[in-house]
């Protein structure tokens, strides 16, 4: 095989980052360096992924937190096995349909009380650590914990995020007392301190996850989420727990893609992938109108079916076996047109999200993610606390008989996805691009520049992505204008963003080059980096 040319620095950007035993890829370097520090000392891939997580609550308080949910895959090396793990916490067991229409109410709230579901994250970390990894949990939370009580320095994208929050922020005491110090928004580069967190934190390495979801903060997040109109209850956390599931997975081009099953949105990157392989994309330009266009429609496609057939299939029957098959690709495949747009409607999902990634010495890999869901969720913290808390009920439906309507207990569809992949039985990558419905298009365009196009990691990475939504094509400026004429052309409404635009998500990576080369790739569009031993 021909050796590739690096096209460093040429083109400018970041390089792949290269390492021979641990990686790890987040959205923050602190996170980062926690993830790398657990990793030396002994943890392995799932230690360091909750590592990250917990310090990404700190550091990034608007996307993720104690008060949200998480996700992961984790690639077991000595057996070669995938293992899955659902994190989201279910509506309020007082929540019905009938006592929301009966306050007035068509369609769920985007903010307050009444989008709060129980948050799942905090059980997630513990079970990660106690079936998967190798240290405590009160050593992969101290970091988090020191972060807090001593204070961490204000990135500039977060800086960027916590603007467009401070609204929302002044609607609840507790969080404005909370993230407005001296009563504004803190800028990129300042010190900011969160004491209410660090000692729910510590609540927590002293007694694990019990110590959150019982006691006086549970009590203290219930009264919250009440106080704010909502029916989230102390015995509603007390319930919570995590759900280990089977990975749901495709083949494209040789590589087994595995993603979160149902109530999950993985499902739809695995569709995508399966209408996308039957187009020679590799003989078109990555950057070029005939591709996005073919991105774009395929998505309209697996989204149709997402959002008209997927709910918790502890209440109703998601035909996942229906939608997987390569031949049902073939026949969605039949009603897209290389010319023009078609239509679409779906609802419209927010995005906050954190995802970050790790693999190990062993070659253990796990795929992370862990969110809020819109910036700052609800916009309710419990007093006393830190713990914002999530707004990720706002994504039911109130339309009975809707696979996603609202039911007490029901976890809702879920847009946070974590990614990874194998081929013939061995780790290829570990994955994620956090953005609420992007997520499953930045899995198929990353997946699609790391296969059709040999690109490397760091260049998967930093490619132009697009992202469809809510009728709207929205592309990077680094698109050629002749492209985007095309697109226009075929009828696509398109919006033209910055070089580097956060609707089109934030993606980490790590590949499993030859001879166990960690390969890692981390977004520009975020503040983070990759790091390998």
């Amino acid at each position: 095989m021909q050796k590739k040319r690096s096209r460093r620095p040429d083109i400018g950007g970041r390089s792949t980052v290269f390492g021979t035993k641990g990686a790890v890829a987040c959205e923050n370097p602190q996170s980062a360096l926690a993830g790398i520090r657990i990793l030396d000392a002994g943890g392995n891939a799932a230690d360091a992924c909750v590592a990250m997580a917990a310090a990404q609550a700190v550091l990034a308080p608007m996307t993720t937190g104690m008060g949200g949910d998480a996700f992961l895959l984790f690639y077991e090396a000595e057996t070669g096995r995938v293992l899955g793990a659902n994190g989201s916490g279910r509506a309020p067991r007082a929540a019905t349909i009938e006592k929301l229409r009966a306050r007035g109410l068509t369609e769920m709230p985007e903010r307050g009380g009444l989008t709060v579901t129980v948050p799942g994250a905090v059980r997630l970390w513990e079970d990660a650590a106690r079936s998967l990894g190798r240290l405590p949990l009160a050593e992969l939370l101290e970091p988090a914990r020191r972060l807090a009580e001593e204070g961490c320095v204000v990135a500039e994208v977060v800086a960027r995020y916590w603007e467009t929050g401070e609204d929302l922020l002044r609607k609840n005491e507790a969080a404005t007392r909370t993230f407005l110090p001296e009563n504004r928004v803190p800028g990129a580069g300042e010190v900011f301190f969160q004491p209410d967190l660090a000692r729910t934190l510590d609540a927590v390495i002293e007694g694990g996850a019990d110590a959150f979801y019982s006691g006086e903060i549970a009590r203290r997040i219930s009264t919250a989420v009440q106080e704010a109109g909502g029916y989230l209850s102390e015995e509603d956390l007390a319930a919570h727990e995590t759900t280990w599931v089977e990975p749901i997975s495709t083949d494209y081009r040789g590589i087994r893609v595995h993603e979160i099953p149902p109530p999950g949105q993985g499902i739809a990157a695995l569709e995508m992938l399966n209408i996308l392989e039957g187009y020679d994309l590799a003989a078109l330009d990555p950057v070029s109108a005939e591709r996005i266009h073919l991105e774009a429609e395929a998505k309209k496609l697996a989204f149709r079916d997402l959002h008209q057939k997927i709910g918790d299939p502890e209440f109703v029957e998601v035909p996942t076996g229906d939608l997987l098959p390569k031949e049902y690709a073939a026949s969605l495949r039949e009603q897209i047109s290389l010319s023009h747009a078609a239509g679409s409607v779906e609802p419209a999902l927010g995005s906050d999200t954190t995802y970050l990634c790790a693999v190990d010495a062993e070659g253990n890999g796990c795929s992370f993610i862990n969110s809020l869901y819109m910036g700052f969720g609800s916009g309710i913290v419990a007093d006393g606390t830190g713990v914002c808390l999530q707004n990720r009920g706002t994504s039911f439906s109130l339309e009975e008989g809707h696979p996603n309507a609202l039911a007490p207990g029901k976890r809702p569809l879920h847009t946070i996805i974590p990614g990874l992949a194998t081929r013939d039985g061995d780790l290829w990558a570990t994955f994620g691009v956090m953005g609420g419905p992007m997520q499953p298009q930045g899995h198929t365009q990353l997946l699609i520049n790391l296969l059709d196009y040999g690109m490397s990691p760091q260049e998967a990475v930093d490619h132009p992505r697009h992202f469809h939504h809510d009728g709207t094509l929205l592309v990077e400026r680094r698109i050629p204008e002749a492209e985007i004429g095309k697109l226009r052309k075929m009828g696509h409404r398109v919006e033209v963003g910055e070089n580097y635009v956060v609707p089109t998500g934030g993606a980490q990576l790590i590949r499993i080059l030859e001879r166990g080369v960690r390969a890692c790739g981390s977004d520009p569009r975020k503040d983070g980096c990759a790091l390998a031993q």
